[in-house]
């Protein structure tokens, strides 16, 4: 299921998932704009047609895997559409003592190939986390993916990875934030606080 960039774009803002303001964002850095993936993967249909268009562009970079796994609490949603679309199991790693890890008896044997994908990637870094908790169960990431890419396709994983949206937002470190210079406060609007 083929999804254009403006098509995927259209979802976001019909579901009032785009935001602008002052955002201090997962990775800590600032931004003006937003994106609330939960607003959009809220609708079953939405998130069908998303999930299986990643799943889509992932076969075709890397072939079928044998499990989809992505970081809670964003990302389970969406692994578990694109597992859906690519008739393999989708499970997620939690975090634990600020940790991610495989929780709840999920399992990935080693030599199982994996899916890393996620709501939204600006660094990377969850995604990064996410990889590293395959590896140490001797699973093997084949390529990693997002519904958002808003670092402008600049986030190397060292993997092929595919997005069905490429942004480019600047982001900013708090000291240098030209909004918190300008007396902004910065809101947290995602799940961690």
């Amino acid at each position: 299921m083929t999804m254009t960039q403006d098509e995927v774009l259209d979802i976001f803002k019909r579901s009032n998932a785009l935001l602008e303001g002052h955002f201090r964002l997962t990775s800590g850095l600032h931004s003006e704009r937003y994106l609330q993936c939960a607003l959009v993967l809220q609708n079953p249909g939405d998130a069908l047609r998303l999930g299986a268009a990643l799943a889509e562009k992932l076969v075709g970079l890397a072939g079928k895997p044998d499990l989809v796994i992505a970081p809670a609490l964003g990302g389970i949603l969406v692994a578990h559409e694109v597992a859906r679309a690519a008739g393999v199991r989708g499970v997620f790693a939690e975090r634990q003592d600020g940790a991610l890890r495989l929780r709840r008896g999920f399992e990935i044997r080693p030599g199982e190939k994996a899916f890393v994908v996620e709501d939204v990637v600006t660094t990377g870094g969850s995604t990064k986390e996410t990889m590293e908790v395959v590896a140490a169960a001797g699973g093997v990431v084949i390529a990693a993916g997002s519904l958002i890419d808003r670092s402008g396709g600049r986030t190397d994983l060292g993997v092929p990875r595919a997005a069905l949206a490429v942004l480019d937002v600047p982001t900013f470190a708090p000291e240098e934030c030209p909004l918190c210079k300008a007396g902004s406060q910065a809101v947290k609007p995602g799940s961690r606080a």
